[in-house]
């Protein structure tokens, strides 16, 4: 893994899990070296199961609120779906299963505590969900990367309509200030009173937007550059794109007033001011190709918030983060279907016992609790595997 921080300073770490490639210099002279950094147990039994036969599709959102209740968006189209197999129930064949409303409350416990969601009559319903953010007034925003979602939705946290900003159906415009281009995710600042947009799929930017009004305040694409719609290629090892090539998979603020974006298709993270204004970016596991490596970040609960946790859907692993150096510490995760492993972690959160939940995508289709078991020294780089509890591996 290299890290590259700001445009002309470049940090390398080793990288000491089994299989991991190394680089040469100056990761060598650091070889062996540990580090402190948080550590984590999945939770088998987390969340509970769920009520009436309901299965959970493609989760594709995640948010915490102050209670620390989670939520979480997934794609409950039939589609979705392996068909009568699976969807039994709803098809009218069989005992199980049937899709769960798209938008899920968990208390932190695991209990199931509200579900709703889907069309209605005064908005239109992404035509396939993406993004979730749970505003400091209970607010729930949710966006949609499926054809024609150039739109966000609001809702109260049990379900009822607030408003709808952006019009459905809009060609991509990555200058527009009246829609968006397919939203990858929300997230809210409850200081500035402000929701930022990672626009996204389509579109090539940031947008920022007044949570009370839905109006349009600004927007910016790579570097603070004004983004530009079109092809954006991305090759390891050559001078990187000066415009997202996307998808802009998230914009989240930290509390010092920093804003941290993930150009998913670039390996990469730009951090931000609030106006704009780049300050450095970090690439992550720079030769990773397909989807990229950088697919939603979530920081850790203390005052600094010292910690990114960043969730790679690509290589199926979390990354610990030192936020000030950008280095990535250690990383945990990989592939399969048990717990604790991924297919394709989308969306990560903390709460505020410093827990961290994931989601899944594709047929992943699940959500994970990882259970904070406080600081522990770890290889420099390394990667410390499936995250279960050390006598049981």
């Amino acid at each position: 893994m290299k890290i590259a921080v700001g445009a002309s300073l470049a940090l390398a770490v080793a990288a000491m899990g089994a299989g991991q490639s190394m680089l040469q210099e100056p990761v060598a002279a650091q070889a062996g070296s540990m580090v402190s950094a948080p550590s984590f147990v999945v939770d088998p039994y987390w969340p509970k199961p769920l009520p009436n036969q309901w299965i959970i599709g493609r989760t594709i959102g995640i948010d915490i609120d102050d209670r620390d209740h989670v939520f979480i968006v997934h794609r409950d189209q039939d589609a979705m779906f392996g068909g009568a197999t699976e969807i039994g129930l709803k098809m009218g064949v069989s005992d199980c299963c049937t899709p769960a409303p798209p938008i899920l409350e968990f208390d932190p416990e695991g209990n199931l505590v509200n579900a709703w969601g889907g069309p209605g009559d005064d908005f239109t319903w992404p035509a396939s969900n993406h993004g979730l953010a749970v505003a400091p007034n209970g607010n729930v925003w949710i966006g949609g990367n499926g054809g024609g979602d150039s739109h966000v939705l609001v809702f109260t946290g049990d379900g009822q309509f607030v408003a709808q900003y952006g019009m459905p159906g809009q060609e991509v415009d990555s200058n527009s200030m009246t829609h968006f281009g397919q939203v990858a995710d929300i997230e809210i600042d409850g200081s500035t009173n402000e929701a930022y947009i990672a626009d996204g799929y389509r579109n090539k930017r940031v947008a920022v937007l007044d949570a009370s009004t839905g109006a349009f305040k600004r927007y910016w694409g790579a570097y603070g550059n004004r983004p530009v719609d079109g092809r954006v290629d991305y090759t390891p090892g050559e001078p990187l794109p000066q415009q997202f090539r996307g998808p802009v998979h998230c914009a989240v603020p930290s509390d010092d007033g920093l804003l941290y974006v993930c150009d998913r298709g670039s390996d990469r993270i730009q951090v931000f001011r609030p106006d704009g204004t780049f300050v450095r970016e970090a690439l992550i596991s720079p030769d990773t190709l397909a989807q990229g490596s950088t697919w939603d970040i979530s920081f850790s609960n203390d005052p600094e918030q010292k910690f990114i946790y960043l969730a790679d859907g690509q290589n199926f692993k979390i990354y610990v983060i030192d936020r000030e150096s950008m280095e990535v510490l250690t990383s945990f995760g990989g592939g399969g279907r048990q717990p604790g492993q991924f297919y394709a972690p989308h969306s990560i959160a903390s709460d505020s016992q410093n827990n961290i939940y994931t989601t899944e995508t594709y047929e992943g289709k699940r959500v994970q609790k990882f259970v904070y078991q406080g600081m522990r020294d770890t290889q420099r780089g390394g990667h410390t595997g499936v995250a279960w509890p050390a006598d049981r591996l």
